[in-house]
């Protein structure tokens, strides 16, 4: 009965976003008042929400009548994966992904006052039709309350290679950045339809981006150590188009995020912020279509059916052509905004988003190039040398005006406080390249502006800092400052890794030892371990450096719902790097293959990013209206109690 109530509060959820266009569409025209458009909007999102629910309680259940359950999990996994194995399948990932959308749209009806009604009313209806594609791509082509008649005994289970922590985790916080950025969509072409693009539009979509930003960050960031930890492979990113899918809409993002905040505070960049919303939903969109289009075949792609990646281009073409030909139409009609010269924030943001965009298409050329090649016959692979060859420069150039954007004045500035940075910069560099140099002759050119670079950028991050009084200094400062350096931390985490990792595969017997760097690994024993859903070989590893000894234990793990061996790595963490241990199989002679890797300042990587996260999330909670008035009152109330203080004195 669940799964006939999810399904039916779907229907009824289309209903109203149906309902919701029409209503949208009279208000635009100065024909319906606005409280039925909110109503609707609210109880769409809220219905989407209670019929996610049922799909997480039906996995619960383990109730087998239904197909998706009955595919995609089993009655004796743990709970956490019977929970997370909702989404982690196509059906269940789309409904996901439309539970959010809904809820996003109940969230612009319930808090947003700043636009005008028009226009919000305008950004509604875009945020419905969106909303509608989707619950038509799934009761039409990938009902999740499908039943299966009769019933299975018992289910598939859950990918083993998704039966991990990282699954509660990874897609959600993704999903929320690519629907935060529908959001962003709706707003832009909102604005277009009413031609009321400008300040208040901007900081009405600012928060929306904002927000979606920080989650595609930490979706990103936890994606790729999941991958680094759990395939085995002991690599942090492998330039897959499922791993590019969720990076191109957030170099999109980070594009927006600069540009809609030029717009907000000083009237600038109209035509980039509604451009790039545009540009960063389509990056969603172009991901959705490759992850579940049948086009390839990876963990992370969950279709094989071309009626569904047919069904999902088709509202590719129209959502992203549609708002295309509207900015066509608009564009030219479009205020110019305030000016602004070469020379300042705003100059160096433009650069920004020009290489933000270099990147972009570098990194879409290659995804989507082999796909088509092979598609017309030929089979083509597109791997790291090609991204490090055309994306290392731009990155490097960017990596650099990022650190000198920020001293810049808006407007126009004079250069003095840039050339008295500018030499410490440069000294930095220089000092930075002779030092490596020095020290690895051999380093790869890419590595060593890399490693100095993050030095350099290191140093000027603080810079906004200087003089100022720490304590008054605003959240969205502090924000920024923490996520350039943990840009600085992350690329110098990359840079070290590359250039001087160590790697030593081989096969030993329990006792004996080998070395990786400067490390000595004695396998001292192989144990048989029972999991919850899994049995497994677990070595024990005795690691030794200097005059210290750990234990890490590397194991080689059975599934057999469905039957798959995966290997579950032994990582050792230090400040300066890791220690990263794969048990393989049995070589014969009483022989167990072991690969290791010695991964300097790998770690910084992930650190990197949760600064970067954390740098967006103390920027988004200075912006935020009640924290804002809950902090002057505050003030307020400082202010007050030392002028009593004065006077009693």
């Amino acid at each position: 009965m669940i799964a006939e109530i999810g399904h039916c509060l779907l229907w009824i959820a289309l209903a109203l976003a149906l309902l919701q266009i029409i209503a949208g569409v009279a208000e635009v025209r100065g024909h319906a008042p606005m409280a039925p458009l909110r109503a609707l909007a609210v109880g769409q999102g809220a219905l989407t929400i209670i019929a996610f629910a049922c799909l997480i309680w039906l996995f619960m259940q383990s109730d087998m009548s239904v197909e998706l359950v009955a595919r995609n999990s089993h009655s004796a996994k743990p709970m956490l994966y019977k929970i997370a194995g909702a989404w982690g399948n196509h059906e269940g990932s789309m409904l996901l992904w439309l539970s959010i959308l809904g809820a996003s749209g109940a969230g612009v009806a319930l808090f947003e006052r700043r636009l005008a009604p028009q226009t919000l009313s305008a950004t509604l209806v875009a945020q419905a039709a969106l909303s509608l594609g989707f619950f038509a791509f799934l009761l039409l082509v990938s009902n999740p309350f499908k039943r299966l008649i009769p019933a299975a005994a018992e289910g598939m289970g859950l990918n083993p290679l998704l039966q991990d922590p990282g699954l509660a985790m990874h897609p959600p916080t993704l999903y929320l950045g690519y629907v935060g950025l529908s959001v962003a969509f709706s707003f832009a072409v909102g604005a277009l339809i009413t031609r009321d693009i400008g300040p208040n539009f901007a900081r009405a979509m600012r928060p929306w981006v904002l927000g979606a930003w920080i989650f595609l960050t930490i979706g990103i960031t936890a994606g790729s150590y999941w991958a680094y930890y759990e395939l085995g492979w002991g690599g942090w990113w492998f330039w897959d188009p499922v791993e590019n899918a969720s990076l191109m809409p957030w170099l999109a993002a980070t594009a927006l995020l600069h540009s809609v905040s030029v717009t907000a505070t000083r009237d600038a960049l109209r035509a980039w912020t509604v451009m790039l919303a545009v540009v960063a939903f389509s990056m969603s969109m172009i991901g959705t279509f490759i992850v579940r289009s049948g086009l390839l075949t990876s963990v992370h792609a969950f279709a094989v059916d071309p009626e569904r990646g047919s069904f999902i281009l088709a509202l590719l073409g129209i959502y992203i052509g549609g708002a295309l030909c509207l900015f066509a139409l608009r564009v030219g009609a479009m205020a110019e905004g305030k000016r602004f010269a070469l020379l300042s924030r705003e100059g160096a943001l433009v650069i920004n988003n020009l290489l933000f965009s270099v990147i972009l298409a570098v990194v879409l050329v290659g995804t989507l190039y082999p796909i088509l090649a092979e598609a017309l016959g030929d089979k083509i692979s597109v791997g790291p040398p090609y991204y490090n060859r055309a994306a290392g420069v731009p990155a490097l150039i960017l990596v650099a005006v990022m650190a000198v954007g920020p001293l810049l004045r808006w407007r126009n500035d004079d250069g003095e406080k840039l050339r008295r940075w500018g030499v410490i910069f440069l000294v930095i560099l220089a000092l930075a390249i002779v030092l490596w140099v020095l020290a690895a002759p051999s380093l790869h050119l890419l590595s060593l502006l890399g490693l100095s670079l993050a030095a350099g950028v290191a140093v000027l991050s603080i810079a906004p800092l200087w003089g100022r009084n720490l304590r008054r200094t605003p959240l969205p400062i502090w924000g920024m400052v923490i996520a350039h350096l943990g840009c600085a931390v992350a690329l110098a985490g990359m840079a070290a890794e590359s250039s001087f990792i160590q790697e030593r595969l081989t096969a030993v017997r329990i006792g004996e030892s080998t070395t990786v760097g400067d490390w000595r690994v004695e396998l001292s024993d192989i144990r048989p371990v029972v999991g919850p859903n899994w049995t497994a070989l677990e070595g024990v590893l005795l690691v030794r450096r200097g005059g210290s000894q750990w234990v890490v234990r590397p194991q080689s793990r059975n599934f057999t719902d469905p039957p798959t061996e995966t290997n579950e790595a032994a990582l050792l963490t230090r400040w300066n790097g890791q220690l990263y241990a794969v048990l393989g199989a049995n070589a014969g002679d009483g022989r167990w293959q072991l690969r290791l890797w010695w991964k300097p300042l790998v770690w910084w990587i992930w650190a990197g990013g949760g600064m970067i996260a954390l740098g967006g999330f103390m920027a988004l909670v200075g912006r935020v209206r009640p924290l804002m008035l809950l902090r002057g009152w505050i003030a307020r109330l400082r202010e007050r109690r030392a002028r009593r203080q004065g006077v009693s004195a």
